[in-house]
């Protein structure tokens, strides 16, 4: 357990640029939230300030090189396991991987595009947002008996429990790319 939150906390800090704060504990609630709304403007007012595709393509690709380490670490398999789970793990992750570019490229057009979005448009990235979001769920459903046959039940299950808390993480990087202003 100890082992699982070391982890967590590298990974905020590697995944979130401004996580010092969410880890800080001398730091009163009102002033964490006064930061968040002061970056929030700043990126809101700020266009500029929107990654550029070279660091979408950066991110992306640390993003993945990270995820698959942190894979590694936390899956215990033999050598056996490991020849049978690694061709698995390189599929799902080439599926995700296409789903997540999908799901890069529609935040970073909603960024671009939300001051002028008509109530239409704004439906439909809705609506292609939420299909987005069904698909990564439709992802790991589809894979769960494939690694299944590689895997043990339990072992399957500690690779989902990483996929899904790497998943919140990326999220999480994500949207402080968002230009959304919180109130």
């Amino acid at each position: 357990m100890k082992k699982n939150l070391a982890i967590f906390a590298v990974l905020a800090g590697v995944f979130l640029p401004g996580a010092n704060y969410l880890l800080a504990q001398n730091v009163p609630e009102p002033q964490l939230m006064k930061q968040d709304r002061v970056r929030s403007n700043t990126i809101a007012n700020d266009d500029s300030r929107l990654p550029s595709d070279q660091d979408l393509q950066l991110l992306r690709k640390s993003l993945r090189s990270q995820e698959k380490q942190i894979v590694a670490a936390n899956m215990t398999l033999t050598d056996a396991e490991a020849e049978k789970f690694w061709p698995v793990y390189d599929r799902y992750a080439e599926d995700l991987a296409k789903i997540n570019d999908t799901k890069l490229a529609l935040i970073n057009e909603y960024a671009q595009e939300h001051d002028a979005m008509t109530d239409d448009q704004a439906k439909d990235y809705i609506q292609r947002r939420a299909a987005l979001e069904r698909s990564l769920l439709e992802l790991k459903v589809k894979y769960i008996p494939s690694f299944g046959n590689v895997l043990t039940g339990k072992e399957t299950a500690l690779f989902f429990q990483i996929e899904w808390r790497l998943g919140l993480l990326t999220d999480l990087e994500l949207a402080q790319m968002s230009p959304v202003e919180y109130q």
